[in-house]
């Protein structure tokens, strides 16, 4: 008795091109900041440069955002990542929220 065997086909390794494709199909959520009338400005620009690791400029760019128009946007990221900033954010007192990305 013979027996026959199937050639071994194996996979190919993905490149970089299949895992963002997957990435942009994936749902996105914004990370936004909201006003209050507790904590400080320079508080605001300190946690957002611990938090996001942004430069003082950028960290105050958002912190005046939040101030004078109410909210920044913060991010946009994937489900995870967006809930885990808004727990950061809240860590700190801060108000955020996570909405879809349009």
């Amino acid at each position: 008795m013979s027996q026959v065997l199937e050639p071994l086909t194996i996979p190919t390794p993905a490149t970089g091109d299949e895992t963002r494709s997957a990435d942009r199909l994936a749902p996105t959520y914004y990370v936004i900041c909201w006003n209050d009338p507790v904590n400080l400005m320079a508080y605001v620009t300190h946690v957002f440069m611990k938090i996001f690791g942004w430069e003082r400029a950028k960290a105050e760019k958002h912190m005046l955002e939040v101030h004078e128009k109410g909210r920044s946007v913060l991010a946009r990221e994937g489900a995870e990542r967006a809930e885990f900033y808004v727990h950061q954010l809240h860590g700190y007192k801060l108000q955020a929220t996570m909405e879809p990305a349009e």
